[in-house]
């Protein structure tokens, strides 16, 4: 298919001005439908990320004088002006990770509803009035921004989540030093593009794109960062966390996932299906909230697995930007591979692959990242395909005796970030929403997704620091002054 958007080289947006860098040096950005270049963006040098951070500590003063009113209004701008190229954004979006378009575009309208939902919390409370002892004073709280915020984010959601963490940063008074994952850095470009043109002052966002270990590591090291946010995988999120906490600045990590999803022997199995095909397969399961691991109480335990097995027989992969596409290619080589390694793990631990799992060739296929979704049954609790996120589209089929042992299986790892149950029993429900550990927890939906007004964040190894998204945000981006007042 042929594409309307245009093969360019992106710059750096350091105080108010894009810039190249002078490294000399560019990223290709490829496409893993066909290996073509997407665009390029820079390569860039420690220089540029003390540029960016300094333009940021030089604003931070202005940008929290302005008022929170002031600020929701950029934010509403920014949003009309994403809206405007909500299809150019969600295309690149395609092209340069693999999620089929009508998922893209449902992730760029959702960036829309985050920068519109956060430009309203600029005519939100910023404290509470707290009753005093002292009959004659006035007691009362209220929210300071943190500083300069830097924000390093994925490829798998380059729109969404990059917006879901600038946004409450820059509302509550913030500045941003934005580092966006080098695979998705074309369709961020885009998304910052929003932004410069929606007017913010000099200095107040500032976007920066390079290695993790230049870019990245000079960020969370920078002695003028004030806070850092971090999505992406536990190894890296763990370094962020050490480094961060040495230097005593505020951190926040989102990272993996090992999700369960319960099948109970009254579920709706039709539904459970849909359910477990959506969140373990869109996005070619690169998600942090995917179906992983698929717990199947025994009594209807072969029932569901052939209802699965059927459903998953009809899914369509090809180019994401295809109609009647469902499923895209993996997101790059290195996630190509990593599909591959695991179904080998699996199949070396002696589960067994009761569909897909090869690499699609012939035809389009063969210039491109393609794999035909896998689900392995036979999956013991200690297994490496039943422990390590995959992100990729793979799901473990495991057995469980009753509904607690299922619970236990689904506690079995060192992640918790979000896990479901299909039941209509209301007291299988009660017990799951009890025992489970998992931030997330979805009855009779699928695992992966959150709504942008509720908190988002795991237990466990999945999480760090405060909860993103929603009110929530706040607490992260703001630090709490308590005021008492007296007369003279």
């Amino acid at each position: 298919m042929k594409t309307t958007i245009e093969t360019k080289t992106y710059s750096n947006f350091i105080n108010n001005e894009w810039k190249e860098s002078a490294s000399g040096k560019v990223i290709t950005s490829i496409n893993p439908a066909n290996k073509e270049a997407v665009g390029y963006v820079q390569n860039s040098t420690e220089e540029e990320l003390n540029q960016a951070v300094e333009a940021a500590h030089n604003a931070k003063k202005a940008w929290r004088k302005l008022g929170q009113a002031a600020r929701g209004q950029l934010l509403f701008q920014t949003a009309n002006l994403l809206e405007a190229r909500l299809d150019e954004i969600a295309e690149s979006m395609t092209m340069e990770m693999g999620k089929t378009l009508p998922e893209a575009k449902g992730e760029t309208a959702r960036g829309i509803a985050i920068l519109r939902y956060y430009a309203g919390e600029g005519m939100r409370k910023e404290g509470d009035v707290i009753p005093s002892t002292d009959k004659d004073a006035l007691m009362f709280t209220k929210r300071a921004p943190l500083g300069v915020v830097g924000v390093i984010t994925p490829w798998n959601f380059p729109v969404a989540i990059p917006i879901w963490k600038i946004a409450p940063a820059l509302v509550y008074g913030n500045t941003v030093v934005f580092k966006p994952a080098s695979e998705a850095a074309v369709t961020a470009a885009k998304v910052v593009e929003c932004f410069a043109e929606a007017g913010f002052p000099e200095g107040v966002l500032n976007f920066v794109t390079g290695s993790g270990s230049v870019i990245g590591q000079g960020l969370i090291d920078h002695p003028k960062l004030n806070a850092i946010t971090f999505t992406g995988s536990e190894s890296v999120g763990q370094s962020v966390a050490k480094a961060a906490a040495a230097r005593g600045i505020k951190f926040q990590l989102e990272m993996g996932g090992k999700n369960p999803v319960i099948v109970a022997k009254n579920a709706n199995l039709d539904q459970a299906v849909e359910a477990v095909i959506s969140g373990g397969f869109r996005s070619s399961g690169q998600k942090c909230t995917a179906s992983s691991r698929v717990i199947v109480e025994s009594e209807v335990y072969n029932e569901f697995k052939q209802k699965l097995i059927e459903a998953s027989e009809k899914i369509t992969v090809g180019n994401g930007l295809e109609k009647g596409i469902w499923m895209g290619p993996c997101a790059s080589e290195s996630q190509f591979n990593t599909f591959n390694k695991y179904i080998e793990i699996g199949k070396n631990e002696g589960a067994r692959l009761v569909h897909g799992g090869e690499v699609l060739t012939g035809g389009e296929y063969d210039n491109g990242f393609f794999v035909k979704p896998a689900i392995f049954e036979e999956v013991t609790p200690d297994m490496t395909i039943a422990q390590e996120e995959i992100f990729g589209p793979v799901i473990a089929l495991i057995r469980a005796v009753d509904l607690e042992e299922a619970i236990d299986l689904a506690n079995n790892t060192k992640y918790g970030l979000s896990a479901s149950i299909f039941t209509s029993d209301i007291s299988s429900i009660l017990e799951f929403i009890d025992e489970i550990e998992a931030g997330l927890v979805r009855i009779n939906a699928e695992s992966a997704g959150v709504e942008l007004q509720a908190p988002f964040g795991g237990m466990k190894a999945s999480s760090t620091g405060s909860r993103e998204q929603g009110e929530a945000a706040k607490e992260f981006y703001t630090a709490i002054k308590t005021v008492f007042i007296k007369g003279s």
